[in-house]
């Protein structure tokens, strides 16, 4: 993986220099053009400065009836500046009179002055008045130059031109030796940008393999195995954190399954004893006293109403603790008014009154049937411990970000430490109590699957306070 990626860094960043360096490298020829052909005529104008006087003077000289000449005084005088020109800059000088006669040269050769320069159009150009730069070739030196030519004014008569050519291979030099430079720094850049890519990689890579390490670790059994969710890019932490997430919740699930098989396996074992004996000694009795045996089918019977109850009161509790589904919002008052309407006949039995306190309206968050069951589970407890002629109140209180269900009896009441126990599974004030002992247990599983609490307090009056708090819908 830190390779590709690596690579594919390396690429994206070779993509993008590429895209800026073409056209970059056609603004640095312009520019060096431009700035090379800017100078030029910068230096020919100081060159028409210096050639302007002598020019002058022969034009006088020839006004009166002579020879329109340059003095050999002038005349060595600007070809001593021609050349230090040529040997400063490397370009190459000729000044023409304006009748295009070569007065002037840089070269050592000095076979060319008093050629006629007028065949050459940039030469014509400027002893018109005009300021001409362009490439041409020249023959002579097999090459492709680059010249300026700019007239050599006195006042506004044109008294020359001065046409300084310079190797056009020397704009090309120049550029390129800018391009040499952009390319080792885009080199750079694209070996910089593979170190970077082969560093975050191999740290990406490094807590991958860690991940991946932690759920080989899982896979093979070991349910404590977490991943670190500290150290790391955002996304890896974000993943390890739902990677540590899954590991609790597999975690909760399987040891809530080895407790549902302990549990199970631990309270069948003696309904089951007892059912066996009680129906090898009625088979015992069938042929001797039908009666006693008839007495040990009856009791069988009873155990097997035990044995089924506990049975459906552990799958229920299983249920309840594998379930995940999403909290809504629900009536509490509601459905709190609706149980307690379902449950006064059975008390009235009892000779036991049940009744609402709270408000008519009073939404919470919880998971679906979750309070139903809670209720009837509280109301079921209470009824089954509160003597006759007492009441049971089924009360809700909502207070800001919370709203809490109490189911208050008048019943003998518990310890604080009872109420703390009496939500273990299987757990049983009294022996003499039936039930299953996983009520209140599939109560507090419902409170967490609803983000709630169950509680149990004594009363200060006498009796018990079973309550479930809830979040109060927004």
């Amino acid at each position: 993986m830190k390779w590709r990626f690596m690579g594919a860094l390396m690429a994206v960043t070779f993509l993008v220099l590429l895209t800026q360096d073409i056209p970059l490298a056609f603004y640095l020829h312009q520019a060096e053009h431009d700035h090379i052909v800017t100078g030029l005529e910068r230096d020919a104008f100081v060159l028409a400065g210096h050639g302007s006087e002598s020019l002058a003077a022969a034009a006088a000289s020839a006004s009166v009836g002579g020879t329109a000449t340059v003095t050999p005084a002038d005349s060595k005088a600007l070809s001593d500046l021609a050349r230090q020109y040529r040997d400063a800059g490397g370009a190459r000088v000729v000044i023409v009179d304006k009748a295009g006669t070569a007065i002037v040269t840089s070269d050592d050769d000095q076979s060319v002055v008093g050629a006629s320069y007028l065949s050459r159009p940039e030469i014509a150009d400027a002893l018109a008045g005009n300021i001409s730069s362009g490439h041409r070739y020249s023959t002579t030196l097999n090459q492709e130059l680059l010249y300026v030519t700019v007239p050599v004014l006195s006042g506004e008569s044109v008294l020359g031109a001065v046409r300084l050519t310079y190797p056009d291979q020397a704009v090309t030099d120049a550029v390129n030796s800018q391009l040499w430079r952009l390319g080792v720094v885009a080199l750079s850049s694209v070996v910089l940008a593979g170190i970077v890519g082969l560093l975050v990689s191999g740290s990406v890579a490094k807590r991958l393999t860690r991940l991946r390490a932690t759920t080989e670790l899982l896979a093979e059994g070991d349910l404590t195995a977490r991943a670190d969710e500290k150290r790391g890019a955002a996304e890896l932490t974000s993943l390890s954190r739902s990677f540590n997430t899954m590991a609790e919740r597999l975690e909760e699930l399987v040891t809530q399954q080895r407790m549902f098989a302990a549990d199970a396996s631990h309270q069948l074992r003696t309904p089951l004893t007892a059912l066996r004996l009680r129906l090898e000694r009625a088979h015992e009795l069938l042929a001797t006293d039908p009666r006693a045996a008839g007495e040990r089918l009856a009791a069988a019977q009873v155990e097997v109403d035990r044995l089924g109850n506990l049975i459906e009161g552990l799958l229920l509790l299983s249920r309840t603790e594998a379930s995940s589904a999403p909290l809504e919002t629900f009536n509490v008052a509601a459905i709190a008014r609706e149980r307690v309407e379902q449950w006064q006949a059975l008390g009235a039995e009892s000779s036991v009154r049940i009744r609402y306190e709270g408000p008519v309206d009073a939404f919470v968050t919880a998971s679906p049937s979750a309070i139903e069951q809670i209720v009837d589970n509280y109301v079921d407890n209470a009824l089954t411990v509160s003597p006759a002629h007492s009441k049971i109140t089924v009360r809700v209180v909502s207070a800001g970000s919370h709203t809490t269900l109490h189911v208050l009896d008048e019943g003998p009441g518990l310890s604080p430490d009872e109420c703390t126990r009496a939500f273990d599974r299987f757990w049983r004030a009294s022996s003499n109590i039936g039930g299953s002992g996983l009520g209140l247990a599939i109560v507090a599983q419902l409170a967490r699957a609803s983000r709630g609490t169950a509680r149990l307090s004594p009363r200060s009056e006498g009796g018990l306070d079973a309550s479930v708090r809830f979040e109060t819908a927004r």
